[in-house]
């Protein structure tokens, strides 16, 4: 297996000052919240590590080593699209890319592409990383450092002891050099316990190839099954986490254009109909569900008051996107929460084409039938018809009781009342 490795030192710090006012001062910085938020530390520049603010460690206590710092508030969202937009940039290099999208996580800021089989698509694997970092280069910020290797912790350490992307463009170890590359390096860097660091520096070994020479069943003897056998396949090149690829989010789609402009929603219920079926039985052949349906209407304004397109304009649109109660494959019921949606906003013009997408599909998830009770799934036909009179009546003005504590000395704590939302997301509690 040939792996990239492709690490942004504090992106989420790097993110923070990308975004509006972008002016943030010099001096110690620590990303996370404000000092009296109840959060941690995600990130914190040079200025501030030298006042001994680590990441998550308490804000308050951050304040404490630190209190000239500028606090800055984290932008989780942000991160997540910038990063998925990174990913699905990968994508298109390889399909197998994973990474986290959360910034909380300690791995934040690494990307890992599996470049088994894109020689003869790419060429060699220096011009494969030159043309991914050409492609990441306006949605990230900096220059990653990158490491190819044949497992993933010889990818990581190669991408993170290297002279860095002004030096060397990429430390690249070759096929089946692993061992012989992570033979130098401190044994320190097979674990992050600091119990086995000390155990190991006991025992005299300091550096991994030291560790990798000694038999499998004598580190197996002095550490466990498990750590022991840990350490001895990391040093010796094996693989002890095997490389998961993200699952890209898949979607379907169909589009109908139409050969003269319909008007009135009877003619938009026939339309859709057809669409919704052909997408449905896709569904239903996969075994798959859609959690989200997005209507897009291409509108005809010829006969519309008001300034006509300019020649090469494109049409208005008009898109209605739908959250369902649950996972379905069900046309009928797509199509009805659709055209409530319309019903209560109607389109302004002609209706010259229309596209359905679903999104959020995922394996449909059976329902346990009771073998005496016939309406065993009526709490899921409430969602549905929970969901269209929101949609018709507006937000706020449908809800649900919840049962909370039904011993309760006063009545009014035994339940609390939910609204429904139009979209069919599951209000907070």
């Amino acid at each position: 297996m040939r792996l990239l490795h492709l690490s942004w030192p504090h992106l989420a710090l790097r993110l923070a000052r990308q975004r509006p006012p972008g002016n943030l001062p010099d001096g110690p910085l620590i990303l996370g919240g404000q000092p009296w938020d109840d959060g941690v530390v995600l990130d914190a520049n040079q200025a501030a590590r030298d006042l001994g603010v680590r990441r998550g460690i308490p804000l308050g206590q951050a304040h404490r080593l630190a209190p000239e710092a500028t606090f800055v508030p984290p932008d989780p969202g942000a991160d997540a699209t910038a990063v998925e937009a990174a990913l699905d940039a990968l994508a298109a290099f390889s399909p197998g890319i994973a990474g986290p999208l959360d910034a909380a996580d300690p791995a934040f800021g690494t990307l890992e592409v599996q470049l088994d089989g894109l020689e003869p698509l790419w060429g060699p694997e220096p011009v494969l990383l030159a043309k991914v970092r050409a492609a990441l280069a306006p949605l990230l910020p900096g220059t990653p450092r990158a490491g190819i290797a044949g497992t993933r912790f010889a990818a990581a350490l190669a991408a993170a002891t290297g002279p860095g992307p002004a030096a060397v463009p990429c430390v690249c170890v070759p096929p089946g050099g692993d061992a012989s590359f992570l033979a130098p390096f401190p044994s320190a860097a097979l674990s992050r316990d600091p119990d086995v660091r000390a155990r190991l520096a006991r025992f005299g070994l300091a550096t991994i190839g030291e560790v990798g020479a000694l038999p499998r069943s004598a580190l197996v003897a002095r550490f466990g099954i498990d750590v022991g056998a840990r350490l001895h396949d990391r040093a010796t090149g094996r693989e002890t986490e095997p490389f998961r690829p993200r699952r890209n989010p898949e979607r379907l789609a169909l589009g109908l254009s139409l050969d003269e402009p319909i008007v009135g929603l009877e003619a938009v219920r026939f339309v859709l109909r057809r669409v919704a079926g052909a997408l449905a039985a896709q569904l239903d052949a996969r075994g798959s569900a859609a959690g989200r349906a997005r209507l897009t209407l291409t509108l005809d304004p010829t006969f519309r008051p008001g300034r006509l397109p300019l020649p090469g304009e494109d049409l208005p649109r008009r898109v209605v996107e739908q959250r369902l109660p649950e996972p379905s494959a069900d046309p009928e019921a797509l199509e009805r929460l659709l055209l409530a949606r319309l019903e209560k906003d109607p389109p302004a013009a002609p209706i010259a084409r229309l596209d359905l997408e679903l999104l959020d599909v995922t394996p449909a998830a059976g329902h346990q039938l009771a073998l005496f009770v016939p309406q065993a799934n009526a709490a899921a036909r409430l969602g549905w018809q929970l969901a269209r009179l929101a949609v018709r009546y507006g937000e706020g003005r449908v809800g649900r009781l919840v049962l909370a504590d039904p011993e309760a000395p006063l009545p009014e704590a035994r339940w609390t009342w939910h609204p429904v939302a139009a979209d069919g997301a599951e209000p907070a509690r």
